[in-house]
């Protein structure tokens, strides 16, 4: 994990928060790509999603006519102690 790639990937707001809300689930559960509440066309959420994937966040699985993602909270914590928690405390003070 590269931390400009990291960084630049949680700059945007969007990636921001669906990094917090995998965070923010205690299970690591995978979570369907088209469940993350985004007012954005199809094509930029796919965008979202690969730079997040490229960043090394999250993993993403393809089934059948969708796709799911799961935070990598190991490596993350790992490379950056206490980042998840800080974003999943933003995200708790945003009102989510």
């Amino acid at each position: 994990m590269e931390i400009g790639k990291v960084f630049a990937a949680l700059a945007d707001d969007s990636r921001r928060r669906m990094v917090a809300e995998l965070a923010a689930d205690p299970g690591d559960r995978e979570r369907a790509c088209g469940s993350f509440d985004l007012p954005v066309t199809k094509a930029t959420r796919t965008h979202h999603f690969r730079v997040l994937r490229e960043a090394g966040l999250v993993t993403q699985r393809d089934h059948g006519n969708g796709s799911a993602l799961r935070l990598r909270r190991t490596d993350i914590e790992r490379h950056f102690p206490g980042l998840l928690h800080i974003l999943v405390a933003e995200l708790h003070q945003d009102g989510a």
